[in-house]
């Protein structure tokens, strides 16, 4: 197997309600880890991962992007107009024409606004990314093309449709692989946060990369009793999530965040007193080869 980097990138940032995004878990406790503004407001981050190998350039999340219209901005605080994810990719020496695979997690906007194009007044965006696969697990696509009223807020319309025009849709179930190069790509699907997610398992020639997905947003989701307000089943969710951090210790893998502003990977063990998988060693930021 030939060697592979990777590189976590970041797109556009926005802020979401601490609250929310610590569900179940009260302000007194979560305040510890993360500092909320006076309106209980926190950094959300869009950390996306740049696999590189041979002659493929692999995707995993675009983030939010920067196709929101302002008012839709300044709903998420997106405090940034251009979009942030074609800038890292420009340092490093790529464009979006250069990606020959993004992998997406799940559909939500926070995680597939960067395929589009930014904002421009009476213009739709545009998919971005012409000579790209788009690898999204088959049960989440079918469910964002006729979401529940619960959650369809977090979808972007027409994007399903956009992905499906373009015949470069690969549709993934859990447990099934993407070969590529000197990488296999396993993935492992889950319910809890949105039905079907994808998170994926990236073996390489020397070590085992998760992109979590939102099964663990960022360090403090590592703590296995945390959800946030948006999972839509959070009790499963804790299950999936014991079953990937089980998997991590026992394979020493190094855990990918989407939205951890501080950290975006972290080493997992397990914390004989705690009697749970806790973070063993954290990375504010990720360039390494495998």
């Amino acid at each position: 197997m030939q060697e592979t980097s990777f590189i976590v990138i970041r797109g556009n940032s926005m802020r979401l309600d601490g609250g929310t995004m610590f569900g179940n878990a009260p302000k007194a406790l979560w305040q510890k880890w993360i500092q909320a503004d006076e309106r209980g407001m926190i950094d959300i981050t869009s950390n996306c991962l740049l696999v590189r190998t041979g002659n493929h350039n692999l995707l995993f999340e675009t983030g939010c992007g920067a196709y929101l219209s302002p008012d839709m901005k300044a709903r998420f605080a997106v405090r940034e107009e251009t979009h942030l994810l074609l800038h890292a990719l420009a340092e490093q020496g790529l464009n979006d024409s250069d990606i020959t695979h993004v992998v997406l997690s799940h559909l939500h906007f926070d995680h597939a606004g960067g395929l589009l194009s930014a904002w421009e007044p009476d213009r739709e965006p545009e998919l971005l990314f012409p000579n790209a696969l788009f690898v999204v697990g088959e049960e989440h696509f079918k469910h964002s093309k006729s979401p529940h009223y619960r959650d369809r807020a977090s979808f972007i319309p027409g994007l399903a449709e956009k992905l499906q025009a373009t015949g470069r849709l690969v549709l993934k179930q859990g447990g099934e692989r993407l070969v590529v190069g000197g990488l296999t790509v396993e993935f492992f699907q889950s319910r809890g946060h949105t039905p079907g997610m994808l998170s994926s398992w990236i073996q390489a020639q020397s070590g085992t990369v998760i992109c979590t997905g939102d099964l663990i947003p960022g360090v403090p989701w590592v703590n296995l009793p945390i959800t946030m307000g948006y999972d839509r089943f959070a009790e499963r969710l804790v299950d999936e999530k014991k079953l990937m951090l089980d998997r991590a210790v026992a394979e020493d893998a190094l855990l990918v965040f989407p939205h951890d502003a501080a950290h975006v990977a972290a080493r997992v063990e397990h914390d004989p007193v705690k009697k749970r998988v806790m973070p063993a060693k954290v990375f504010e930021t990720l360039n390494m080869t495998l």
